[in-house]
């Protein structure tokens, strides 16, 4: 893919999503057709408690999420986190609150529109250690080493770079640092007709990667640890996305885990074993443990 189609799928990405942060929605798939149901509700769906859909300002939630990141981060008092497609910032807001006021939350995004949206439900709600950047998740706009957790939602597949996403997230992690991420993978071969639909791509769905090439890249960027759990029962919700186009067979959402070399807690050595290992959970399975070569930790910024 050139750098030019890189470019279009962008533009293609920032003008859909600028359209939500103005109008409002709730569906993933903006240009889907899909019936918008209420933002708590489609949230609640995908497995945010009552409390948290309800904690945030209004407008902070849109429901364009496929999965609950919160529920895998294992945030703590005083940790810096960075939220990856911040949107209008809910998924930073309940991060802000499990980090407290010794903490940190750090939000990037590219729309312009969603930034404006995430700050001013910033200062509505009082957030004073939440902040948003404007930023490409290609290129972060973070120093080396300044994170302990990044998170994600349905962000990354709509990157055109994703290799890139991922040595820019394991560039700022601090060592021991870790992702917690969700988002959709490709379960299947997409049909060419549908890797070439920029509204498919738009709505979190042609732009999906296999578990099998997403494992290379974090592999290639020097992270270890490496989980990802499909979640079977999401193709439920993502038919709604494209109505009539079978596109669930397709894609799935996953739960998307790993490390950056360092500094580990002992529960976490005992759960993984040797650091350097993948983590594969199939839809029914057991957790497998695959020892790999020790991964290059050399990731430079740019």
């Amino acid at each position: 893919m050139s750098s030019n189609q890189h470019d279009d799928i962008r533009a293609a990405v920032r003008t859909s999503y600028a359209q939500v942060a103005l109008q409002g929605g709730s569906c993933c798939s903006t240009s889907s057709g899909c019936a918008p149901a209420p933002a708590a509700t489609v949230s609640q769906g995908l497995g945010y408690s009552a409390d948290e859909v309800n904690v945030v300002p209004d407008g902070a939630n849109l429901g364009l999420g496929c999965g609950n990141p919160q529920a895998i981060a294992a945030l703590q008092p005083g940790e810096t986190v960075l939220d990856l497609g911040s949107g209008a910032g809910f998924d930073a807001f309940l991060a802000a609150r499990a980090v407290g006021e010794t903490g940190r939350v750090i939000g990037v995004d590219m729309t312009p529109e969603m930034l404006d949206k995430a700050r001013a439900n910033a200062q509505k709600g009082g957030y004073a250690n939440v902040e948003f950047r404007s930023g490409h998740i290609e290129q972060l706009p973070l120093d080396n080493d300044s994170v302990d957790v990044i998170i994600s939602n349905c962000v990354i597949n709509l990157s055109p770079e994703k290799a890139r996403v991922f040595a820019e997230a394991f560039r700022v992690l601090k060592p021991g640092g870790r992702l917690a991420i969700s988002d959709i993978v490709a379960s299947a071969e997409l049909p060419p007709e549908a890797r070439q639909d920029l509204a498919l791509y738009t709505g979190c769905m042609a732009g999906a990667s296999s578990i099998d090439a997403l494992e290379a890249m974090m592999r290639d960027a020097g992270f270890t640890a490496i989980a990802i759990q499909p979640k079977d029962e999401s193709r439920e919700f993502i038919r709604t996305w494209a109505p009539g186009r079978g596109i669930e067979a397709y894609v799935v959402s996953a739960t998307i885990e790993a490390r950056k070399p360092g500094a580990a807690r002992s529960c976490e050595l005992a759960l993984h074993g040797t650091p350097h290992a993948t983590l594969r959970v199939q839809p029914g399975s057991r957790i497998t443990r695959t020892p790999l070569p020790t991964a290059n930790t050399s990731a430079t910024a740019r």
